[in-house]
């Protein structure tokens, strides 16, 4: 199975037995190396996009180096400077690229020790390492890394034979570091890809089509600000200028003057259930068996549905372009900077090697949002204007209607348990588009402005990936819970009016809810403790049922109510059934609004490499996830998306976060799981049992706002 869906396997599939993304590029040297002036350099292939991957991974790097953590530099990813890891997402980072940086270390430890011990005339296990340098059991100093830096001695290929340290004398990995990433940004140095400015640097604002089905007939004359310039190929429409100001005039002159042939394609918001059951759809069988089970004596059906959300990241998406007569060059914040060359490459029909991305930070990134397609932008406007940078920011108008949604989802569910209180059969359907349209995975280019040019590239329907690699709209789809009788289907539609790709937690937002959410009716039909009826059909899962007695132990489970309209849910759920366990209980308020007080949030995440850092994830995926369960909807016409602004599209505001508590159970000895999605699902779900406990009724769609409650009543 290809890592991160879409890892790119070197030749002959490389080292197939190695340990995380080693098995793609086990060259030594493609990972780390080491200056005379006393630092080491490790290059993953991995990004920096806000969930503080750099600190955890030179973490990794320093505990296995046995050296000072101010002694390791993480490159930012380019091409072709760092290993090709795919795509930056599913919260693979520590365990594909952190291991596979741990391993590297730990032979790059071994090699350097071999060579100081051979020159020594002891055997390499008579030597330690003291902040890089290696001594003698006397304390006399056999060499350093420093010292044989020079040598070229990573020029090989791992082995996978050398164990890294032991879980019990780690010191580096597994305790708290500052993120190396806050400094410049906490005192406001230009780290950012939007706050860097390039010597010569041209601006460029797009012109985008007035509805999804558009084409650009004509472009009446008339003035630009000085120095402005109009760049026209098919429906691709931008004003290029030396200032930014000069080319949002020149873009809004730009757009009075366009004439559009629109056309209706997107389907009625306000009946997306409709639309979803009728749309051409592919089936797939995600999970089933078959085995003897008593007859049923409660038995729960119903349907959930979700909207499309957008990223909504608080800074918008930036690319920087340089065309020159040797090639491309971009400054991205993709999460995929081999996937989106491969996409950048049939656009502009490039070779690949023609083309160097390198990436750098940007301000927040959930998923697959624009940075993928400003990228394309700035490239064409290069293309343009040679010999100069690019710089191209979307608008929040941009922001929100144009980066790919994450799709709108249904998911039907009918489960029983038998007359002793226990599960005996459970059947899902699910309708929605995949979710997965990220660059380089299709033979057509899935950025935005390819399907705008002259002759237009067609658009790829999104996709889901295999369960094995993680699933989409199927992902976290497959109960947890021991049921004899299961039945999990799968309908992608193969059309989509909306372009749909990632977005945080993919389809575990809609599936934990709604597979928590029938928990709870089951355990109330049957007579049974929520908490209680879980554990009971838990019992192969021992780290499952941990994570929720914490949760239960830190919530005070049962929690009886605060106050009139006050209740409180629980929910578990191991991300995508091969991840990191977590569980949640919310506190929830129902007035005027619903409003989520408090969570309590126990996971347990493997090893902890940073246990900051890991606090940061879950939380963070906690509170956005109460903004999606709470707010956030995508709003459309029957021509294109019409949330355009923050009024339109509300998100959770400081003053409405509600207090959390975590609780990370240790588990040093177990390999190390993501932190940064698994919180999602079973915050909503907990949200939607607190306001059953509340208000005593069944959320059926997101978000959970006084009409669509009022709506579940019907």
């Amino acid at each position: 199975m290809n890592l991160a869906f879409g890892f790119a396997m070197g030749k002959g599939g490389n080292a197939p037995g190695l340990p995380g993304s080693l098995r793609a590029e086990p060259r030594l040297s493609r990972w780390l190396g080491f200056s005379a002036d006393g630092f080491v350099t490790v290059r993953p292939g991995k990004v920096e996009i806000g969930q503080g991957i750099l600190t955890a991974l030179a973490q990794i790097a320093a505990e296995e180096l046995e050296v000072a953590l101010c002694r390791v530099r993480v490159h930012a990813a380019s091409t072709p400077g760092s290993p090709n890891e795919g795509v930056t997402s599913g919260s693979l980072s520590v365990q594909e690229s952190g291991i596979a940086i741990r391993h590297a270390c730990a032979e790059a430890r071994a090699i350097h020790l071999g060579l100081a011990a051979a020159r020594a005339g002891v055997e390499p296990a008579a030597l330690r390492v003291a902040d890089g340098d290696f001594l003698l059991p006397d304390g006399t100093g056999a060499g350093s890394y420093w010292s044989q830096a020079g040598e070229e001695l990573l020029d090989v290929e791992a082995r996978g034979d050398v164990p890294p340290r032991a879980p019990d004398v780690r010191r580096v990995a597994g305790t708290p570091a500052p993120r190396l990433d806050l400094p410049d940004k906490v005192f406001g140095q230009p780290r950012f890809l939007q706050d860097r400015r390039w010597p010569g640097m041209l601006h460029a604002r797009m012109v985008r089509p007035p509805a999804r089905q558009a084409r650009l007939l004509a472009l009446r004359e008339g003035s630009l600000p000085d120095g402005a310039a109009v760049l026209r190929d098919g429906s691709f429409l931008a004003a290029v200028a030396e200032t930014e100001w000069d080319a949002e005039a020149a873009a809004a002159r730009l757009a009075a003057r366009a004439e559009w042939h629109a056309e209706d394609s997107l389907p009625e918001e306000n009946d997306l259930a409709t639309w979803l059951a009728a749309a051409p759809a592919e089936e797939s069988v995600v999970a089933g068996r078959a085995e003897p089970a008593p007859p049923a004596a409660h038995r729960i059906t119903a349907r959930f549905t979700r909207p499309f959300l957008a990223h909504a990241s608080i800074g918008t998406c930036c690319a920087v372009a340089l065309w020159q007569e040797d090639g491309l060059e971009v400054w991205t914040h993709s999460q995929g900077i081999y996937n989106l060359r491969a996409d950048l490459a049939t656009v502009l029909r490039l070779p690949p090697e023609r083309i160097i991305l390198h990436h750098v930070e940007a301000a927040g990134c959930y998923g697959h949002n624009g940075a993928d397609d400003v990228a394309l932008d700035a490239a064409l406007c290069a293309r343009a204007h040679p010999g100069r940078p690019v710089r191209v920011l979307w608008s929040r108008a941009e922001e929100l209607a144009w980066g790919p949604l994450s799709p709108a989802g249904m998911a039907e569910i009918e489960a029983a348990v038998d007359a002793e209180g226990r599960l005996c059969s459970w059947r899902t359907v699910l309708r929605g588009n995949g979710h997965s349209s990220r660059p380089g995975r299709a033979e057509d280019p899935t950025l935005l402005a390819a399907a705008h040019l002259d002759p237009p590239f067609p658009l790829p329907v999104a996709i889901d990936a295999p369960l094995a690699a993680g699933g989409g709209g199927q992902r976290n789809a497959v109960p947890g819970y021991a049921v004899p009788a299961l039945d999990v289907r799968l309908h992608r539609l193969r059309e989509m009016p909306i372009r749909s790709s990632a977005l945080r937690a993919l389809g575990g937002l809609l599936n934990v809810w709604a597979i928590e959410s029938v928990m709870d009716e089951l355990a109330e039909a049957s007579g049974q403790d929520a908490v209680q009826f879980r554990l009971r059909h838990l019992e192969h899962d021992p780290r499952a049922c941990a994570v929720l007695r914490e949760a239960a132990r830190l919530c005070g489970w049962p929690r009886p109510p605060a106050a009139e309209g006050v209740g409180t849910g629980i929910a578990v759920a191991r991300y995508k059934n091969t991840g990191a366990w977590c569980a949640v209980a919310a506190e929830v308020e129902a007035a005027e609004v619903v409003r989520c007080r408090r969570l309590w949030i126990a996971a347990d995440i493997g090893e902890v490499i940073n246990p900051d850092g890991a606090a940061n994830q879950l939380e963070g995926g906690a509170v956005q996830a109460t903004s999606i369960a709470l707010k956030e909807a995508v709003r459309f016409d029957r021509r294109t998306v019409t949330s355009q602004s923050w009024d339109d599209y509300p998100i959770l505001r400081f003053s409405e976060v509600p207090a959390v508590e975590l609780s990370l159970l240790p588990n040093p000895a177990e390999p190390p799981l993501g932190a940064g999605e698994c919180s999602l699902g079973p915050t909503v779900a907990a949200i939607a049992g607190g306001i059953h406990a509340a208000l005593g009724l069944r959320p059926r769609r997101m978000p959970f706002t006084p009409d669509n409650l009022s709506a579940s009543l019907e």
